[in-house]
């Protein structure tokens, strides 16, 4: 499953008018070369005054059947547990430039970066996203484990192409390139939309890296 992608150097700013979005409430957002599970990260959502960039916690809890463990990646769209999820309402799309699978190596796995090109233009992962109440963040963001309200986001996987493939296999994110996209992402019935969940071509995307935590 893919648990690290980044932004590079894009700002807020590129971000809005890349995707669209007409209002921001980003703040004072930082650069972004590595996005962790249970980070903040940027998302964009469509509302009846236009998108908004705005940030949002990586990852849903599952099913109490499993515990409600925080689930970045989410592949079986049928299930009742996410299902209230795939309205328009509770759609998004998670800018990123580059993400990262871990290659199976020895003594340690090797991070692997993948992009649409060398230049790491920014695409969108399709995404979902849930209002929650709990305690969530890391130590530091806090530290007495304190129940708040949340916005969080997952974001949807497929079967993994011939770029990814040797390295993961099992599975890819979803990945949205064209303005066309993201619209019918953003807007259209469930049915429809979820026609998006499959893998990008091989000659649309390509390895970009290998080795480090962070694509900046």
């Amino acid at each position: 499953m893919c648990n690290l992608y980044s932004l590079g150097r894009q700002g807020p700013d590129a971000l809005r008018a890349f995707f669209g979005a007409t209002r921001d409430e980003t703040g004072n957002m930082p650069e972004l070369p590595a996005i962790f599970p249970d980070r903040m990260a940027p998302v964009v959502v469509a509302g009846e005054a236009g998108r908004s960039l705005t940030m949002m916690r990586w990852g849903i809890p599952g099913p109490k059947a499993f515990g409600e463990h925080p689930v970045t990646n989410v592949r079986n769209v049928a299930s009742p547990h996410w299902r209230p999820w795939l309205k328009p309402a509770y759609r998004c799309l998670v800018p990123a430039a580059s993400f990262s699978e871990y290659a199976d190596t020895k003594p340690r796995k090797t991070p692997v970066w993948f992009a649409l090109s060398e230049e790491r233009p920014l695409f969108a992962f399709a995404g979902i996203w849930r209002p929650w109440t709990g305690v969530r963040g890391t130590k530091a963001e806090n530290p007495e484990r304190t129940e708040e309200e949340h916005r969080l986001f997952s974001f949807l996987t497929t079967e993994a192409n011939g770029v990814v493939g040797p390295v993961h296999p099992k599975a890819m994110p979803v990945l949205l390139t064209k303005p066309e996209e993201w619209a019918r992402w953003l807007e259209a019935p469930a049915q429809e939309a979820l026609a998006l969940q499959r893998p990008l071509p091989d000659d649309a995307m390509c390895e970009v890296a290998r080795g480090e935590r962070q694509d900046s």
